[in-house]
């Protein structure tokens, strides 16, 4: 039995991954997810900003991060540092400020680009997602599972559900320029 919502499902993940990468750019204006990506190495593992220590966005372009652990201060610091976020965190004890910069013209173009790329990655999975389906269709149009007329309606369903989601992931970029051009 050929299950589409199973694909679909996979697909809506892709999608689910792709907006994630996408809050974690920095696109001038403070946000506290910036930092979902960034992994500090604390106690012998890679751990997220938010497991050692609290983030509030006070103003429009600052972060703050309370570290718990007065010895970690200087990890995240580094972690931060090593990230592409292009940050320069300033250290008050146990409280990290993380000025957020206003975006120049050339950092916007380099963003634009990498969401782009961002997004034609998700594409790509997408339509993996899709082969995945149509090869599955195939085996059981050869195993006689399922009827060739049973097998093209699934096909055109699964194909209908890609376009879908592709059209999904070019709004979600050309929403996300926006934003980056209009700051």
């Amino acid at each position: 039995m050929f299950d589409e919502k199973s694909y679909s499902l996979k697909m809506d993940k892709a999608i689910e991954v792709f907006s994630k990468e996408l809050t974690s750019l920095r696109t001038g204006r403070a946000n506290a997810a910036m930092l979902d990506l960034v992994k500090v190495d604390v106690y012998g593992q890679q751990m997220p900003i938010n497991q050692v220590g609290s983030i509030t966005t006070p103003e429009p372009r600052m972060i703050n991060i309370q570290v718990w652990d007065a010895n970690n201060v200087s990890l995240v610091d580094a972690a931060i540092q090593k990230s592409d976020l292009g940050l320069n965190p300033q250290i008050d004890g146990q409280l990290i400020r993380l000025p957020v910069p206003e975006l120049n013209e050339e950092r916007r173009t380099e963003l634009k680009k990498l969401i782009k790329s961002i997004g034609e990655k998700c594409k790509v999975s997408i339509r993996n997602i899709r082969r995945e389906a149509n090869e599955e269709l195939k085996k059981l149009l050869k195993s006689k599972e399922i009827g060739e007329d049973e097998e093209k309606s699934s096909e055109k369903n699964v194909q209908t559900i890609t376009d879908e989601h592709i059209k999904t992931v070019d709004e979600k970029v050309s929403l996300k320029e926006k934003e980056i051009m209009t700051i």
